[in-house]
């Protein structure tokens, strides 16, 4: 199923919508307390180490340092697909453009990220960005 940020479908796609609309208690209320997550990078050298929650209040610190140090401009989602992997588990591709602060460029980046959820909170959530490109 494709989607797009006025159409989610998935508690997964709610949570990207709400991402990018800066809505973060939105975004709180799509995740469970003790939620699963992390970033990786793949082919990356940024530090990925800080990109990991066990908790809501975890999450809230990494987006609190994600705004700062990643996103100081926010981001766009050009594009995502969600497919249902089955057992309440959903794969997304994620298409994003966005102002880098570590690189200083606009740039878009594709990432896939593995999510479950029970009801609609999301309890695990595994980013992998697998580009970074220059626009």
């Amino acid at each position: 199923m494709t989607t797009n940020p006025t159409t989610p479908t998935y508690p997964i796609d709610h949570v990207l919508a709400a991402f990018a609309q800066g809505d973060v208690p939105a975004l709180l209320g799509r995740v469970a307390d003790d939620l699963d997550f992390r970033i990786d990078h793949y082919r990356d050298d940024a530090d990925t180490s800080w990109q990991l929650a066990r908790d809501k209040a975890g999450l809230l610190a990494v987006l609190q340092r994600l705004a700062v140090e990643v996103f100081p401009r926010g981001t766009q989602i050009l594009h995502t697909h969600s497919q249902p992997l089955g057992n309440d588990w959903v794969l997304t591709q994620f298409h994003q453009r966005f102002f880098y602060a570590v690189q200083q460029r606009e740039v878009e980046s594709l990432t896939w990220i593995v999510s479950h959820s029970q009801g609609e909170q999301v309890d695990y959530f595994r980013e992998t960005v697998t580009t970074i490109t220059p626009t």
